[in-house]
């Protein structure tokens, strides 16, 4: 083999480690790039950005790491910043939620303090009512008791009056008597005097 043939063999070997890096290289950073986006995208959600800063930061160290790595310690450094990024969207959607539910809670703890005063508001109203009830059935009652001392001291009164007419009538009634008694007697007086002075007349004759 000619030593020219050699080194047409070495350079085309370069050539292709040098391809073959060039390649995983370029695939580094598509891996790279790939993580580094979807941890910029979850940044970035004005829903979730906000939450799960330190797995954020965390996953950011990792692909930083994944940068630095070498061949032997990218295939570890890969799945270690897989992982972070992966847990900070997956931290960040926990929260989330949990601020969400927190949130409710709230908004659910409002409503029934609310409600619950309502319910004081309502049952306030009923007694101020039921007392204007009582109150109503308190004069009500008064005021038939007041009608009925009325009637009864009308009844008493008009019996009494029925009492004074019956006692003055009978008193009228024994004048009347009297008064008949005292004109029989006149009568019979009259009429006695009449036949004393016809026999004293008759006997003068």
């Amino acid at each position: 083999m000619s030593k020219k043939f050699r080194l047409s063999l070495i350079a085309v070997s370069l050539l292709t480690l040098l391809a073959s890096a060039t390649v995983q290289a370029r695939k580094d950073d598509m891996d790279v790039d790939r993580l580094t986006n979807n941890l910029n995208q979850l940044a970035a959600d004005p829903n979730l950005g906000t939450y799960a800063q330190a797995d954020q930061a965390l996953a950011r160290d990792a692909i930083n790491q994944l940068a630095q790595a070498g061949s032997r310690e990218r295939p570890h450094a890969l799945y270690i910043a897989q992982r972070r990024v992966d847990q900070a969207k997956t931290e960040a959607q926990l929260q989330a939620s949990q601020r969400q539910l927190n949130q409710l809670d709230q908004e659910n703890a409002q409503l029934q303090l609310e409600r619950s005063r309502i319910d004081a508001t309502s049952a306030q109203q009923q007694l101020e009512i039921q007392r204007m009830q009582y109150q109503i059935a308190q004069q009500e009652t008064m005021r038939l008791q007041a009608q009925g001392q009325m009637a009864a001291d009308q009844a008493a009164q008009a019996k009494a009056e029925a009492e004074q007419a019956r006692k003055l009538a009978a008193a009228q009634s024994r004048v009347a008597a009297a008064a008949r008694r005292q004109a029989d007697l006149a009568a019979k007086a009259a009429k006695a005097l009449r036949s004393q002075m016809q026999d004293q007349s008759g006997g003068g004759k």
